[in-house]
């Protein structure tokens, strides 16, 4: 089963809910070599659902002391492509592996 790792919005259970229609299952994990920005969002589906203008994106830096905290969840396939609707055409998504050594789908900036 595919992970998905959420350091953002896909936390967010109303959010999880419109996307998936179920609460996702997951555990904490840390992601390294990254930073977090924000973006500031204007599709008017996306702020519906997460009723916040500014989301994070992930950023590479390179550093292995930056690191990001947030939850792996574990998905089906067609979740990653319910995800890959949910997110905006600013991020993309990329695979990776995270401090607990599972591999994963982070959505990154373009």
């Amino acid at each position: 089963m595919p992970h998905l790792f959420s350091y953002g919005t896909l936390q967010n259970p109303k959010v999880q809910l419109e996307t998936f229609g179920r609460l996702l299952q997951g555990k904490k994990d840390v992601l390294s070599g990254y930073q977090i920005h924000m973006l500031e969002i204007t599709d008017p589906e996306v702020l519906r659902k997460s009723g916040q203008q500014y989301h994070p994106v992930l950023i590479f830096s390179g550093n292995e002391n930056d690191a990001v905290e947030g939850m792996l969840f574990e998905v089906t396939e067609q979740e990653i492509l319910q995800a890959d609707a949910y997110e905006v055409d600013d991020y993309k998504r990329i695979d990776t592996t995270f401090k607990s050594g599972k591999q994963g789908f982070i959505y990154v900036g373009k």
